[in-house]
């Protein structure tokens, strides 16, 4: 159907839907049932047989089934089959998780899909846009990203830019009339929006003509199906880090077979023994268990209400040493209450907090009959009138629909006993001007009932003050002198003095036809009427908040629209604003090129009257003083600095879909704390990466000292091929998880952001690494060499002997591993996931040793109780070696 063409009441009867109560639940389930969910069809997912068989395709593990397959040849049937079913156990945990971590990321998908205003029902609310239905009325406005193929059927100042289908960038101006013209191209359908376009300007009403793959969109979704999988940083590192290991693994699996050779130990076996420990060398699991962990993460930020739309943000989150926040819902309640209201030199309080419209008016303590306040009434009114804002009561709580400035505004209003139903009876609005950023004010055009037209602006204070020749005294218009001028402002600090927000409202008659007028024309000359002045108290958990990331030597810096002295204000009460530091408004930003921000940037602690625009300047003067920034914004105009910053956060409740579009990090509530919660998921996250390629790669040096020692010592090899293999699935795999689930350590926000290049061996780790694993080794090497002499007939025993002494001294590592300083520092309870992994790893090798059909299949017999003494003593002694230099350092 050519919609474009076509009348409202062609539409409404072609689409079988009613524009002022839209669908009825019943239409939508059973268009739901035809049409399907409106969404695009993804490309064809890896299968789950392939994802399986994929998990053979490392080198190594090639190498490994290259010599399961000379065993065979050579008539080694049990060490065939052992390697094999060790080769399948490892892929088969590969496997799952791969698959956990492709669901993690599948359920972050759908977390960060779109929202829509649906009308359904006579009701206005937000459902995900996957859920539309042809036939389903929705709304929009600037900053939302149109969530399927609309027909309009109401526009104010709408403009959509369409890039994405057109590749033009301007955006396109909608209106609602058909258009007869044959052959329009997309980029000519004025009165169509089109799924996945961005409002840039103005808001609009439309009914839904398309969904999911026969939008618009749809046509083109090849170009969308497969999203680029992003690979991290630190996964860029460790692939390179797989690279030396693979290198050396195969130095040391020659270096083995050459040196066994010489001593006469044959071939076979030495090659086997070679591959074993060239397998052992390389963590095959550490991509897997980065990816994991990464997931895990990210499923508990989302806990924590903060979804990770781009992975490498998990690792950036540790680097941040700047925050730059909104304050208004991030660092505020976001539920603005008016106050106190000015008039013609007169204030008076308002009672009542929150969006519940009961309270009463009073001036000097004495409670005021609103109805003998003309002048009061009009600048209640007027609030009403030029305003989006409504409350909904669900559950009997009332709660705001709209821009919290404008609820208070509502709410005031209601206060005084006046409805914006009634009211709209009364008075037409014809005409509006929608608030932008640039001019920092709205405008309505109204008709009263007796055909008198007036516009009627609401915006920031000092903004309507300039623009208003008059100034409404007690019901009388009088001429805004100097004297009068002061005044306001007078009153304007006064209010702002009190940390208040200020809103202006001004009014003028119109002589001339009111839908010629443009917008200058409107917003001159007025008459300013008063002030209504609000508060949006601090959110009670930001001043901690603060504090903690304070001490985790990441600075917050509060940036606003708000007036200086309110900003000033709140960034007191929350800690952010200290004598040392300064204040900087949107106007001397304005003044500054970004290298003359740089210089001071970094002793600013608020910046006020900014505009959306400016947020990108402070932060690429950061970011040119060497900090890692985050910074958070919800509209439109905030992309570009969302996208420049290194952190980019979108709010999920008041964020359009293009700032969360630029972000890497959403956050569900809009609270600072969220952010900072994040930081520390982020900044524990890495950690518990280095924790666990600590415990892998030490366990794997130590694995290979001890064969290499044997050998250079010309000693029998105190592990045969499947002992390591054994060890390198069971004992490493397990615990190595199990870390990555660790909880943060006291200390993780009380010390300085991680430097952004800092190396994965870092902060003595490839020292810890090696010298660990030197003393694992060389407690396994001793213990076979002690048991080997004392029975030298049964090489079996010793090489038992050593395969759980190797088992033991790993297992008891482990918990070293949870603490950059030792053992002692922590609780080694305290990670339950990790006590159990350790349980399960012994009792997972007593078996091997002590069940009699598993021993000829892993070289073991069963160990003398006697012998657990001298298994556990050396075992233990890397870790108290550890324990006891730490205290001799604590001590001194």
């Amino acid at each position: 159907m050519k919609f474009h063409e076509m009348s409202e009441t062609d539409i409404k009867k072609a689409l079988d839907t009613d524009f002022s109560g839209g669908l009825s639940e019943n239409q939508v389930e059973q268009r739901l049932k035809q049409q399907g969910y409106n969404e695009l069809q993804e490309g064809e997912k890896q299968s789950a047989l392939l994802l399986f068989f994929s998990q053979f395709k490392d080198f190594m593990v090639l190498v490994l089934l290259a010599a399961t397959f000379v065993s065979g040849l050579l008539g080694e049937y049990i060490d065939a089959v052992a390697i094999i079913a060790i080769v399948l156990i490892n892929g088969i945990l590969g496997f799952f998780q791969e698959r956990k971590a492709e669901k993690s990321l599948q359920a972050l998908k759908e977390l960060s899909a779109p929202q829509v205003q649906v009308l359904r029902d006579g009701i206005w609310s937000k459902i995900p846009s996957k859920e539309l239905v042809v036939g389903d009325v929705i709304k929009f406005s600037s900053g939302d990203r149109i969530g399927a193929d609309v027909r309009l059927i109401q526009t104010t100042s709408l403009e959509i830019e369409e890039s994405a289908l057109t590749g033009e960038s301007v955006p396109v101006q909608k209106h609602t009339d058909p258009l007869r013209a044959k052959d329009l191209g997309i980029g000519d359908m004025e009165n169509i929006a089109f799924m996945g376009t961005m409002v840039t300007r103005g808001s609009g009403v439309g009914v839904v003509i398309a969904t999911g793959m026969k939008t618009a969109m749809g046509e083109i979704a090849d170009l969308l199906q497969n999203a680029e999988t992003m690979e991290t940083p630190l996964q860029r590192r460790l692939e390179q880090l797989g690279k030396i290991l693979i290198f050396t693994a195969l130095t040391l699996t020659v270096l083995v077979v050459a040196v066994g050779v010489l001593q006469g130990h044959d071939l076979y076996t030495m090659f086997l023994a070679g591959v074993s420990l060239a397998v052992a060398a390389i963590p095959e699991g550490l991509p897997a268990i980065v990816t994991v962990a990464l997931s895990l993460g990210v499923q508990k930020m989302i806990k924590k209400n903060a979804i990770v739309r781009k992975l490498p943000a998990v690792e950036t989150l540790g680097c941040a040493s700047v925050i730059c926040s909104d304050k208004t819902g991030t660092m505020t309640q976001n539920k603005m209450t008016v106050t106190h209201l000015w008039s013609g030199g007169k204030t008076w309080n308002v009672s009542g907090v929150g969006y519940e419209p009961t309270g009463n008016f009073s001036r000097n303590n004495d409670v005021i009959d609103i109805k003998k306040e003309k002048t009061l009434q009009q600048l209640l009114m007027f609030g009403i009138l030029c305003n989006h804002a409504n409350l909904v009561i669900r559950e009997d709580e009332y709660i705001l629909d709209g821009d919290p400035t404008e609820g208070a505004l509502l709410v005031s209003a209601m206060k005084a006993g006046f409805e914006r139903n009634s009211l709209l009876k009364q008075y037409d609005i014809i005409k509006e001007f929608p608030f932008d950023s640039t001019r920092k004010m709205m405008s309505v055009i109204v008709r009263d009932s007796q055909g008198r037209e007036f516009v009627v602006t609401k915006g920031a204070p000092d903004v309507l003050v300039s623009v208003s020749e008059s100034i409404l005294v007690n019901d009388k218009v009088q001429i805004m002198s100097g004297d009068k001028r002061t005044d306001v402002q007078k009153a304007i600090n006064e209010l702002a003095s009190q940390a208040l927000r200020t809103l202006a409202i001004s009014y003028k008659p119109l002589t001339s036809n009111a839908l010629s007028i443009t917008e200058k024309e409107a917003e001159k000359d007025l008459i300013f009427i008063g002030l209504q002045g609000m508060i949006d108290p601090p959110r009670p958990e930001v001043k901690e908040a603060v504090k903690e990331c304070k001490a985790a030597g990441i600075k917050t810096i509060m940036i606003t629209g708000d007036h200086v002295i309110t900003a000033k204000a709140i960034a007191k009460q929350l800690g952010i604003l200290t004598p040392n530091s300064k204040v900087l408004d949107g106007k001397a930003l304005s003044e500054m090129s970004v290298n003359e921000l740089e210089e001071v940037v970094d002793e600013v602690s608020v910046f006020a009257r900014v505009s959306p625009e400016h947020k990108l300047k402070i932060v690429k003067a950061l970011q040119n003083r060497g900090h890692i920034v985050a910074m958070t914004g919800d509209g439109v105009n905030d992309a570009p600095a969302i996208k420049a910053a290194d952190i980019g956060v979108a709010m999920g409740i008041t964020g359009t879909d293009v700032a969360k579009e630029a972000s890497s990090l959403v956050l569900l509530d809009d609270n600072f704390a969220t952010i900072k919660a994040a930081i520390k998921e982020g900044r524990n996250i890495y950690e518990n990466i280095r924790k666990f390629i600590r415990y892998l790669l030490a366990s794997n040096v130590g694995e290979i000292l001890v064969m290499l020692f044997a050998m250079l010592l010309g000693l029998p090899l105190p592990l045969v091929p499947i002992q390591i293999l054994w060890v390198n699935l069971v004992t490493d795999g397990l615990p190595a998880m199990a870390l990555g689930l660790d909880k943060p350590e006291d200390n993780v926000m009380k010390r300085g952001p991680r430097h952004p290049k800092e190396g994965v061996f870092a902060r003595g780790l490839g020292w810890k690494v090696v010298s660990r694993g030197f003393l694992i080794g060389s407690m396994t090497l001793i213990a076979f060499m002690i048991t080997y002499n004392q029975h030298p007939d049964e090489l079996i025993y010793a090489q038992t002997i050593a395969f759980a002494t190797l088992v033991m001294a790993q297992l008891i590592h482990v918990f070293d591993c949870r603490s950059e300083k030792s053992v002692l520092s922590r609780n080694p309870f305290g990670n339950p996931f990790l006590v159990w992994s350790v349980i399960s790893s012994v009792i997972l090798m007593l078996i091997v040793i002590y069940y009699p059909p598993l021993q000829p299949i892993f070289h073991t017999v069963a160990i003398d109780p006697r012998d657990w003494m001298l298994i556990l003593g050396l075992a233990s002694i890397p870790t108290f070696l550890l324990a006891g230099s730490f205290l001799l350092r604590k001590s001194n």
